[in-house]
Formats: structure tokens, C-alpha cells, sequence
């Protein structure tokens, strides 16, 4: 299952915000202390797919959300050793931009932009140090002999510190490929996608449909310009409201805020895009589901999603967009169309595309 794991100092909204994604009743009390939760990843094709067929099953798509109690700013070896950070795909960093009397912001001032570069700086410190301990190991080994596979990894290494020393994140990088399997078993921090979550206050709540207003109205542009990551703005007061409303209520009351879905659908939306997933469908009346596949998957390894029997016994994929099937309405009149087509096991799975895997039984 796709894993991201939510950081942030103290008071910034963050456990709030893990409880309301994932409907998760009780927030981690302790320093170290963690919360796992499931969210389900907003899709309107499944909804409308679902009004169609009418299963006995609706299954979406799925991310597992970490909340650990912040270390704050107790240095960067607290974040290197919980192994929550480490083993997450993604980072999601909850920003403070809210002014609130009742809960004073521990620095003394609301400072979005500082608070980011703060937390950056700790990823970056506690990879320098991994790093550097890599490297110290390695050169005893590359002096009792060469192994080409080994200077591979020291010259990586070496630039990765450079990079840090100068205060760059590994994500902003471009790192791939070969380079990225020679840095996976290292768990580095800061070469793990970023989403920023922007915790906007109420006077500011019209900004949060919006990145870029949010990212002007708090001085965030500049750092958001990075590569390497994404932003979302909500305000976790309104949030919560929502949640407390009826469905119906709720799709009002963001109709009147000028917004389409809650914040928390799209940080739910964003984690699963920023960590290279996509969806495809299988539908029917017995169940209409959402499966996660990397994008670039073929449709063998995307059968194998399914089951390792179907992979196995791949024959033809029956394919159709999700688009050109409610235009039509139904798969008799996509067959009839054209629009339904056969593709073998190369073809790459597109997003939102509705599959039947023919298979050997």
C-alpha cells in the first residue's frame, strides 16, 4: 500500500488534519508516538461508475497516512531515527499560516515560509549525516579493492553531499534510475517527494482553491518554486465544519466557498499523484473498483495488480477510456463503436481506463 507520512512542528493542524482524512479517533499522545490510518482516494469515475452499475462493492483506491508527534526542532537525529519518516514514499509537511491568540505559535510568530526552510533544513541535516557515515564506511572499503558497483555508489554519494552542504534537498536533484536504487536502501529524507500543506486561517480561506494566492498571501512562492514537490491550501477550521455538516450540506457549502471538493480530497488527490500513481478501473455488478498502478505500467503488470493468476495467464486486455464509456453508456455500445479495444500485454495503462483482462484459467 502507498504510504505517506505527515510532518510539521507543533501547532501547525497536523494531527487534525491526519484525523480527518483518515477517520481516525485518537491522534498519537507522546513524542514518537504514531497513528496509521487509511484514506480512500476521491475519485468522481468511480462514483459515476458505480451509479451505473450498481454493485455490491464499491473499492477505491487507497494511501496509508502516518502521524507521529513531531520532534520540533530537537535536531535532526530525532527525525532520522522514527521510522515512520523513513519508510514513508512522501513526505506531507503540514505548514502553520494561521493566527490564533488561543494557540501561540512555539517561535513566536506565524512565519510560513521560515517554518518550511526550517523543516527542509532538518531533512537535510539528518541526510547529510547518513551520508556521511556511508562515505567514511565505503572509503575503508574501496582501499582493501576496487569493485566498479562500489565507486558507482561512493561518486553518487559524494555529490549527494555536496549537495546538502549547500542546503539542497535530494529531490530538487532530477535523481533516476540506476541512481535513485543505489540511494533506496539509504532512506533518505529530503529525496522523498514533498507535498505542502498550507493551514491557512479563515480571513485567508478564499485563497485555499487557489496554490499560487495561497502561496502569495504567505510568502511561501519562492520556496514552493522548488522542484521536487507540490502545495495544497485549506484551512483546517472550515474542515472541520465541513466534516461535521451532511454530504449534502457539505457539497453546498463549498459551492458557496467557490470550491469543488474539500482540502483534505485534495491533499488525499495530491499525496497519490505526487508518489506516480494513477488508477484504472474494473467494473461490473458484483464490484466496481480502483486499483493503483505506477504510471508507465503495462497491462501484464497491471493485471498481476488483480491477481498473479490472471498475470499469469494474460491473454488480451479489453480496454476502453473512461471518457469515450460515458459518452457511449454502456460496453455493448463502445463494442459496437469501436471505441472498446484489444491490447496485448505491452500496452501502457493510461489513467482512468476500464479493463477486462482476458486470461487462461
Amino acid at each position: 500500500m502507498l504510504h505517506a507520512a505527515l510532518i510539521g512542528f507543533p501547532s501547525t493542524g497536523k494531527s487534525t488534519l491526519f484525523q480527518l482524512m483518515t477517520s481516525a479517533k485518537d491522534a498519537p499522545r507522546g513524542k514518537g508516538d504514531t497513528a496509521i490510518g487509511i484514506s480512500k482516494v476521491p475519485d468522481l469515475r468511480l462514483d459515476q461508475l458505480t451509479a451505473i452499475f450498481n454493485p455490491k462493492k464499491r473499492v477505491p483506491a487507497t494511501i496509508e497516512f502516518t502521524d507521529i508527534v513531531a520532534p520540533g526542532r530537537t535536531g535532526a537525529a530525532a527525525l532520522v531515527d522514527v521510522a515512520g519518516y523513513k519508510n514513508a514514499d512522501a513526505l506531507v509537511h503540514v505548514v502553520r499560516a494561521f493566527r490564533d491568540p488561543a494557540v501561540p505559535h512555539p517561535s513566536g510568530s506565524v512565519d510560513p515560509a521560515r517554518d518550511a526552510q526550517a523543516m527542509d533544513d532538518e531533512l537535510i541535516l539528518a541526510d547529510l549525516g547518513v551520508v556521511e557515515r556511508r562515505l567514511e564506511r565505503m572509503e575503508k572499503d574501496l582501499k582493501r579493492g576496487k569493485s566498479p558497483e562500489l565507486e558507482k555508489e561512493n561518486g553518487l554519494l559524494g555529490t549527494c553531499r555536496t549537495a546538502l552542504e549547500n542546503g539542497q534537498p535530494l529531490r530538487a536533484m532530477g535523481l533516476a534510475g540506476d541512481d535513485l536504487r543505489r540511494l533506496r536502501g539509504f532512506q533518505l529524507l529530503s529525496a522523498k517527494p514533498l507535498l505542502v500543506v498550507i493551514n491557512l486561517d479563515e480571513g485567508n480561506a478564499d485563497a485555499a482553491g487557489s496554490v499560487d494566492a495561497a502561496a502569495e498571501r504567505t510568502g511561501m512562492k519562492a520556496f514552493l518554486a522548488r522542484e521536487g514537490m507540490r502545495a495544497v491550501a485549506l484551512c483546517a477550521k472550515i474542515e472541520l465544519e465541513i466534516a461535521a455538516l451532511e454530504p449534502a450540506d457539505a457539497e453546498a457549502f463549498l459551492r458557496d466557498m467557490g470550491l469543488s471538493e474539500s482540502g483534505l480530497d485534495r491533499v488525499i488527490a495530491a499525496s497519490y499523484d505526487l508518489l506516480g500513481y494513477m488508477s484504472f478501473l474494473t467494473v461490473g455488478e458484483d464490484e466496481c473498483r480502483a486499483w493503483s498502478i505506477r504510471r508507465g505500467t503495462s497491462a501484464l503488470d497491471a493485471a498481476g495488480e488483480i491477481h498473479s493468476d490472471i498475470q499469469r495467464g494474460f491473454i488480451r486486455a479489453e480496454v476502453v477510456g473512461y471518457d469515450a464509456f460515458m459518452a457511449r453508456g454502456s460496453m455493448a455500445a463502445c463494442r459496437d463503436s469501436g471505441e472498446l479495444r484489444l491490447e496485448g500485454k505491452d500496452y501502457l495503462v493510461q489513467d482512468g481506463d476500464i479493463i477486462n483482462f482476458r486470461h487462461a484459467t
